[in-house]
């Protein structure tokens, strides 16, 4: 599965938010992803900014009021997604934001590296059997196994992504071993959410084993927002969907190296022939010097098996270019 997220890169504009869901049907994406924000419901006045991007907010109550979008505002994002042939993902952040995505009918719920923690919203999502993806971005080995054994114990399919919280992450930050100590510990599908602000580390985990993609979008890289540095573009977004695409059909289907008759014609044509690069008498012995490899294969003996003949004689002259032959040597 391939999740471009939007998260707030709309900037509370709800045209913003639709023309995303347009642009992003041209991709080739499975869904797109939006954050569920109710100010009041969520957060407060002592919240701090993870960093001051706005000049615009005095506080980060202010963003998540301007964030915002109305309960029948959402249920036209998910409408105009559907018919774009995407699934409308939300990632809640309070009870009241799980009320209304259920209101709106998401298929799915993604959980944020913040709310690994927040059991109560947890169960309240839990109750309502669908499938949870679990983002571990912050969390560490023992948080996760009381959060999943939490989950499980409701009975929901459960995925988990491989995640970094760092905006953007560094190469040094992705964490690909982790995809693998996931799908052992946890015995579930596997994925990366990626906030590396380009295509490369969602390739490089979709070659590592990871089932589900996610990762940033915005319209231009120049963009106003807390995300755009750890974001792709629209353009980005269609080599990168193409990109897992084909390494997902290498990884299932291995190559093996015993097996070459697929390769029986084309190595008659590009092998090579033993041959010699000047006139030669009977009676010359062959030495390394006056040989020469020339295609095809089988038009004289092996270029592989130039050590037998060295030091042999010549039974007959051979001109300058002509392939060298078992029959032609004592």
């Amino acid at each position: 599965m391939i999740i471009a997220e939007i998260a707030q890169a709309h900037d509370g504009s709800l045209g913003n938010a639709h023309a995303y869901i347009d642009a992003l049907a041209e991709t080739g994406v499975d869904a797109v992803k939006f954050q569920t924000h109710i100010a009041d419901a969520e957060s407060s006045i002592h919240e701090p900014f993870r960093i001051k991007f706005s000049k615009q907010d005095s506080t980060r109550m202010d963003y998540w009021r301007r964030m915002e979008f109305t309960l029948p505002q959402w249920k036209e994002l998910r409408s105009h997604a559907e018919s774009r042939g995407m699934e409308l993902i939300s990632s809640p952040f309070s009870n009241l934001a799980v009320d209304w995505l259920e209101e709106i009918g998401v298929r799915r719920y993604k959980i944020g590296s913040g709310e690994v923690s927040n059991l109560l919203m947890l169960e309240k999502i839990c109750k309502t059997g669908k499938p949870i993806i679990l983002s571990s971005g912050m969390s560490s080995w023992e948080e996760l196994d009381r959060t999943v054994e939490f989950i499980k114990s409701y009975g929901n399919r459960l995925s988990i992504l491989q995640c970094t919280t760092a905006y953007p992450t560094s190469p040094s930050q992705w964490g690909l071993n982790v995809i693998s100590d996931l799908k052992e510990r946890y015995q579930v599908p596997i994925g990366f959410s990626d906030h590396s602000g380009d295509i490369f580390a969602c390739l490089a985990a979709a070659a590592n084993g990871a089932e589900i993609f996610e990762f940033h979008v915005v319209f231009d890289k120049r963009m106003f927002g807390p995300d755009t540095p750890a974001s792709i573009t629209i353009d980005q977004t269609k080599k990168l969907v193409n990109g897992v695409e084909q390494i997902k059909e290498a990884v299932k289907n291995p190559v093996s190296k015993s097996e070459t008759s697929s390769f029986d014609r084309l190595k008659k044509i590009f092998e090579k022939s033993l041959a010699v690069n000047r006139d030669l008498n009977s009676g010359d012995r062959i030495e390394v010097e006056i040989l020469e490899s020339k295609k095809p294969s089988g038009q004289g003996i092996s270029a592989s098996e130039f050590k037998e003949v060295l030091g042999k004689k010549l039974k007959k002259g051979l001109k300058k270019w002509d392939f060298l032959n078992w029959e032609d040597l004592e």
